[in-house]
């Protein structure tokens, strides 16, 4: 491809020490190589540290940030959204992976498309790596606020972002759904999310994760929609449906 933008890979980094050394694999073997991936640990307590630093002495483009006290994947994340260099932004969890061509053929379609945010199709592994589940696939046309509030389409392993047209974004400091909230709040200033419906990552579904329960995901998704999209009880519990019946499916 003769477009050579730097993309920015964000990962936040938290007691995934059997993980995230799979996880950089997957961004070292990209097949478009101008990237950096920001990598900052959130006061692990296991050996992810020395894992981390493993691969930095290996490959300059492994920038590492190291936090004494931990705060959240959010805060992890916008640390290192300050110092990304990159023109497009794109996040990475410790522990899931993207497939080898993942970050070319996103690119490769927001340059075509002339878009400044989109996302992928996905598909889940287990803690061994195997598949599980059949793929996660995106949407048919682009997508707006309020089709993200009835379906989750946007997952953060898959989003991508042209800081130069939507400017650097920063997550909200809330524990859970905060990647979820920038996608609504980007959305809401009338951009699209564009989908390319194709499998070029995979998320790694752990046991006792918040994301196997789901009265729980269902109960924190009502309460999100009022405290923080401030929506009224009628459209909170309609959307919450919307959003539950279109998971189950």
């Amino acid at each position: 491809m003769s477009n050579n933008e730097l993309v920015s890979i964000i990962t936040p980094s938290y007691n995934t020490a059997d993980f995230i050394g799979l996880t950089i694999d997957s961004v070292i073997n990209q097949t478009y190589q101008n990237w950096e991936m920001i990598i900052v640990d959130d006061a692990s307590t296991d050996n992810s540290v020395a894992v981390i630093e493993e691969y930095v002495k290996k490959d300059g483009r492994i920038i590492p940030i190291y936090l004494k006290d931990n705060k959240g994947q959010g805060n992890a994340r916008n640390i290192a959204t300050d110092i990304a260099k990159g023109r497009f932004i794109t996040f990475l969890d410790s522990d899931d992976l993207l497939h080898p061509m993942k970050i070319e053929k996103h690119i490769k379609y927001m340059l075509e498309t002339n878009v400044s945010f989109s996302y992928t199709s996905y598909g889940f592994i287990d803690e061994s790596g195997f598949e599980i589940l059949k793929p996660f696939h995106v949407s048919k046309r682009p997508i707006g606020y309020y089709d993200l509030l009835k379906r989750t389409e946007i997952s953060c392993l898959t989003a991508m972002y042209d800081a130069t047209a939507i400017g650097k974004q920063h997550m909200i400091d809330i524990r859970k759904k905060q990647d979820y909230e920038l996608w609504l709040r980007i959305l809401k200033t009338g951009i699209k999310a564009y989908p390319l419906d194709e499998v070029l990552a995979f998320y790694r579904q752990r046991k006792n994760s918040t994301t196997n329960n789901k009265k729980k995901l269902i109960k924190l998704h009502y309460i999100f929609l009022r405290e923080i999209e401030k929506l009224s009880v009628f459209q909170s519990l309609y959307y919450t449906l919307s959003w539950g019946w279109n998971g189950f499916k």
